[in-house]
């Protein structure tokens, strides 16, 4: 991973901006932490050739920070003219109890941006499937990725494309790490199992304080994903806190965890199927030849 891409976002604009941005803090400071996301976006792009015989993304929206974040940002190189996709928001009203149905309409419509709204009462399921005491998300999340494929079908679109940040990648790995026993994380880039849809995630180097930051400045109208009740005790809640402790304790080691995913070594790792260990030799040493 190299973050040094040069962009069109490190001269000064001219005081140019996307009308998203009309009510955003002029200071210098935000406007260091939007170039400083948009450039990351962009290397993201890059590294993983995102662009690529694309040229229509379904973008979901949660009505969370990161998913508000990554459209404004999506939406500004868009403007700009450094993404050349067309792009639609797509939130999926999965039922839960109190959702408060009129804010994510309210708000695409606002900013002008094609959009579609689909309700599917998928919390009735997960309640049914899932044991008392258990927790909601796994199941959640795969009921409502299926819906997000067949909605990115049917509105044509090559790309599904995801806010997953930094921390989401680096909490992956290591729950993978402690109870799966396995070296796998959340991929920026990815062909869905049925082949025929790419997963994208853009803010794959963004730090989710940054994101938060964002969106606190451009004052999205979050909805908090609290709709289910408490789940205290998610294994990705005790992934989080760890890595919150480790970069308290050692800064930029976040950085450098991410770093690592990028420059693998499989003749260092256990794994016989990812590396030939059968087929490493020796060479006489000049001593053996005398």
């Amino acid at each position: 991973m190299t973050l040094a891409l040069k962009t069109d976002d490190d001269a000064d604009d001219g005081g140019q901006r996307h009308p998203l941005f009309t009510d955003a803090p002029q200071s210098v400071s935000f406007n260091k932490l939007r170039k400083r996301l948009l450039r990351q976006v962009r290397q993201a792009f890059e590294d993983f050739s995102m662009l690529k015989g694309q040229t229509r993304w379904l973008v979901g929206v949660s009505g969370g920070k990161d998913s508000y974040g990554l459209l404004a940002l999506l939406m500004d190189l868009q403007w700009r003219g450094l993404l050349p996709v067309e792009l639609i928001a797509c939130n999926l009203d999965q039922g839960q109890p109190n959702f408060p149905k009129h804010i994510l309409p309210d708000y695409l419509s606002s900013i002008g941006i094609r959009h579609r709204i689909e309700y599917r009462d998928t919390y009735s399921v997960v309640k049914e499937k899932v044991p008392a005491g258990a927790t909601y998300c796994s199941l959640c999340s795969r009921l409502r990725r299926g819906n997000l494929y067949r909605i990115a079908r049917e509105e044509g679109c090559d790309a599904l494309v995801l806010g997953h940040h930094r921390e989401d990648i680096l909490e992956t790995f290591f729950m993978n790490f402690f109870h799966g026993g396995r070296l796998a994380s959340m991929p920026a880039k990815l062909v869905n199992d049925e082949g025929d849809l790419m997963v994208l995630r853009p803010l794959a180097y963004a730090a989710e304080d940054d994101l938060a930051r964002f969106a606190a400045a451009m004052r999205f109208p979050i909805i908090p994903c609290d709709l289910c009740g408490s789940q205290d005790g998610l294994q990705r809640n005790a992934m989080k806190a760890m890595l919150a402790d480790i970069e308290a304790r050692m800064p930029g080691r976040k950085d450098t965890m991410l770093r690592a995913l990028s420059h693998v070594n499989p003749s260092h790792l256990l794994d016989p199927a990812l590396f030939d260990f059968s087929s490493l030799t020796t060479v006489p040493s000049n001593d053996d030849q005398l």
